[in-house]
């Protein structure tokens, strides 16, 4: 990091202002507060919150004070934003415990000195029914019906929870008591983010810029990554399993990835994209990439280790050295065995990972689900590519 970059719009999915000099004011003509929030609806924040937080970094150089807001009584509610039914609620209790995890995460790409940290309950805790009823009078309900997964809800004949439709109005009051100058979030947050301008302009504050990002798109390759989706790297990932995660990200995706979650110029970005049209192993540019992104949430010494494991377990067909070990004294199905030993959730699954060939007792794939599992020392039982027992 540590690179003073200057930001240019295409960066940005939209851009949306009413101040003839706000490119030159984001690019360090004078200091502008920049809200971006996140609900701590789960306790891991992952590389789709990345985006945000590197160009946050990056306006972070250029001199402005980041408000990092974390939502935790907005994640009560839950943002309806690419879901196609009703968020189950979320218990306080939940909320808090998940909100004290993303601080460290946040921090290991945002400078704490220019970062303020804010709690959305801390305001809206202390709004009165007679404030909440003046604020829902802000918005009508045909305009609420706009947001496009509510229309689609709609169309589809899928219920709509009337508190779904505070969302945007809170998120968007939270904008009139923080005054910030600019919001930052994805292009599924644009309708909330222009809820914020119209409460500030109501309020009689400046409106809000707002700056859309793009979505990142999960390790399946088309769906935005998600924790829900299962197709998500969380920040908190231990090095090996990030460096591995990232080497199962789609060829098609390396340049975007390198565009969206790293830090690396522009010109570099150009130079990548030139050597994969012509005709470079995507999988050099892979790894490099998963170090990169270890690097930046790990350390280098870290990416380093991840690295050199991977390449050593799945280029070099090795075996870990670090391996858990169990102590078996007599034969025992392998399925129960996998599930007793956390390598598989369920006896279901267990099959279901043998029937596709991702289980091996030494050099041997076994799909008989009968097999029995005998205690010899120094097997070593693999379950897909990053799960090892080795018996003792």
């Amino acid at each position: 990091m540590g690179m003073r970059e200057a930001l240019t719009p295409s960066v940005f999915d939209q851009i949306i202002t009413d101040s003839d000099s706000f490119w030159s004011d984001l690019n360090g003509n004078r200091p502008l507060t920049i809200k971006w929030g996140a609900d701590p609806s789960a306790p891991d924040l992952h590389l789709g919150h990345a985006v945000a937080l590197n160009q946050l970094a990056r306006l972070q150089e250029l001199g402005h004070r980041v408000i990092f807001l974390i939502g935790d009584f907005t994640a009560q509610i839950g943002d309806p934003t690419g879901t196609s039914v009703t968020r189950p609620s979320l218990s306080a209790e939940a909320v808090a415990a998940h909100a004290t995890t993303y601080m460290d995460q946040v921090f290991t790409v945002l400078n704490p000195q220019k970062t303020t940290v804010v709690y959305n309950s801390t305001w809206l805790n202390q709004l009165t029914p007679v404030d909440m009823i003046q604020l829902c009078a802000k918005m009508t309900v045909s305009r609420m019906l706009e947001r496009d997964d509510f229309a689609k809800r709609r169309a589809a004949n899928t219920p709509i929870g009337i508190h779904e439709f505070l969302y945007p109005l809170l998120q968007g009051y939270d904008s009139v008591h923080l005054k910030n100058d600019v919001e930052v979030g994805g292009t599924d947050q644009l309708f909330n983010l222009l809820v914020g301008r119209q409460l500030q302009k109501d309020a009689g504050i400046p409106p809000q810029s707002v700056l859309t990002l793009p979505l990142l798109e999960g390790l399946d390759g088309h769906h935005k990554m998600s924790k829900s989706l299962n197709n998500h790297i969380p920040l908190r990932d231990h090095p090996n399993d990030m460096f591995g995660k990232c080497m199962r990200i789609p060829d098609a995706l390396i340049h975007r990835y390198y565009q969206l979650v790293t830090r690396v110029p522009a010109d570099a970005l150009a130079a990548i994209q030139a050597d994969l049209d012509g005709g470079a192993n995507p999988r050099d540019h892979k790894r490099h990439l998963a170090h990169t992104i270890v690097s930046q949430f790990h350390g280098a010494d870290a990416a380093d280790a991840a690295r050199d494991r991977f390449v050593h377990v799945f280029s070099d067909k090795g075996i870990p050295q670090d391996i858990p070990t169990h102590t078996m004294t007599h034969a025992q199905p392998l399925v129960a065995f996998l599930v007793d030993q956390g390598l598989a959730p369920s006896k279901k699954e267990a099959r279901r990972l043998m029937d596709q060939g991702a289980v091996w007792v030494n050099d041997h794939p076994i799909s008989d689900p009968h097999h029995e599992l005998d205690p010899h020392p120094n097997t070593i039982i693999r379950v897909g590519k990053r799960r090892f027992l080795k018996l003792i």
